[in-house]
């Protein structure tokens, strides 16, 4: 049985087993707290790690000139707008209103959420070791670019700290994936003590957190991606979304936007007409640092679970939820259990408590069937935006709607291969 299987089963046993035993559920939450510590113990080295590694991949510095500028700042920019999109669809369904959670601590008052200047001020730590130490993720993200940039510039000097750092967050990814592996007993206990405590009504919720996720996703794509082809790139919307028909189905099937990257690569190139010295660059980068459609879901999320326990936000709070969940998209994209982790980080950056990721947990696979889906269109209208600015885009090719499945480019690559090795 695959982890989410788990994980859903894990929901559902939970929730009945919590109305069986009523009250006394509660001696199953110890469990999920391990789980949840457990989950917290990775959250700082893997995103000090993951995000340094990731700057220093890309080595090359010319890449990070003209092409890569304007795929980052759109990447950026997509991403900002899905948080919002996602908090404007939690305020709009409230679905986490009146469950009455309660949280035995609370890591921040949330009313005494600095200003925003001061949460910028706040943003470059003064010691980094210290950051670390105390878990200020946002000073960690800060520290771990500028450590990035200043490897690269070393040169071969900076390249041993760049393969320990490489290191450490292979190592990182390996803690992270064994700890989902108890994810399901985590979700069983969290939702065992729910239930008994506070009844079957926790379902209709989240079917609402659902449902809201679904329309902030649909909305993003039609608007936001639609918007940037036609007024930005000057382009149609229809062949756009009928050459990126495999891409979606096996984004939606695997729910994994690195292993559909051949697939959206193969989409963009044979029948969008992007360029391949384009694509090959773009396209990679945003599998790495862009996540539209999981950006939705952290905000939808964070917001959920504020309501659930009661705890109002205010502006203040929910402007840090857009910038914790922007820097941390970049930090933790293509990790298992990636979501999960991104949404401890917002959570932690305004003080909720961690316990209601258990609660959302549950249903992360069927909300992550839309969710990449929308990654994988971020990505690819990006590379068409770019490539159009760029003059390596085949407009003819992409209005002719001419259509390769990639099956098809799969098979003919193959037999291209036999007939080199004969």
């Amino acid at each position: 049985m695959k982890l989410w299987q788990k994980m859903l089963l894990g929901l559902v046993l939970g929730t009945a087993f919590g109305m069986l035993l009523g009250p006394k559920a509660i001696m199953l939450k110890p469990i999920s707290t391990i789980f949840l510590g457990l989950l917290n113990m990775v959250v700082v080295l893997l995103i000090f790690s993951s995000m340094t590694s990731g700057i220093t991949a890309v080595n090359d510095m010319r890449k990070l000139g003209r092409v890569g500028l304007k795929a980052f700042f759109l990447y950026l920019v997509t991403t900002i707008i899905a948080i919002g999109i996602g908090l404007f669809f939690a305020k709009l369904f409230n679905p986490g209103r009146g469950i009455g959670l309660v949280c035995d601590q609370v890591n921040i008052n949330v009313d005494g959420t600095p200003e925003l200047m001061n949460l910028f001020l706040g943003l470059v730590p003064s010691n980094p070791i210290g950051a670390l130490a105390n878990g200020h993720i946002l000073q960690v993200i800060v520290f771990s670019v500028f450590l990035g940039l200043g490897i690269n510039f070393a040169g071969e000097k900076g390249k041993p700290l760049a393969n320990l750092l490489e290191s450490l967050s292979a190592v990182m990814f390996r803690i992270t994936g064994m700890i989902m592996q108890l994810a399901p007993y985590g979700i069983f206990a969290i939702m065992a003590w729910v239930a008994g405590t506070f009844g079957i009504g926790i379902l209709y919720p989240l079917l609402k957190l659902l449902v809201a996720h679904y329309l902030a996703c649909i909305i993003h794509s039609v608007l936001v991606f639609g918007g940037i082809l036609m007024f930005m790139a000057k382009l149609r919307v229809m062949p756009f979304f009928k050459g990126m028909t495999d891409a979606i189905t096996l984004a939606a099937s695997t729910t994994s936007s690195a292993a559909s990257l051949p697939a959206t690569l193969h989409c963009v190139e044979e029948n969008l007409g992007v360029s391949k010295s384009i694509s090959s660059f773009v396209l990679p980068l945003g599998t790495t640092i862009n996540m539209n459609g999981t950006a939705i879901f952290q905000g939808i999320a964070a917001v959920f679970i504020a309501q659930a326990y009661g705890i109002d936000l205010g502006l203040q709070g929910l402007l840090l939820i857009v910038v914790t969940a922007t820097l941390a998209a970049v930090g933790c994209a293509g990790i298992p259990g990636g979501g999960l982790i991104t949404l401890s980080i917002v959570l932690n950056s305004v003080g909720l408590p961690l316990e209601g990721i258990a609660i959302v947990a549950g249903i992360d696979r069927i909300r992550d069937i839309i969710g990449t889906v929308v990654n994988i269109l971020g990505d690819a209208v990006v590379t068409v935006y770019v490539a159009k600015k760029e003059g390596e885009l085949d407009e003819e090719r992409y209005n002719s709607g001419a259509y390769v499945s990639y099956e098809q480019h799969v098979r003919v690559k193959e037999a291209r291969m036999k007939e080199s090795q004969a």
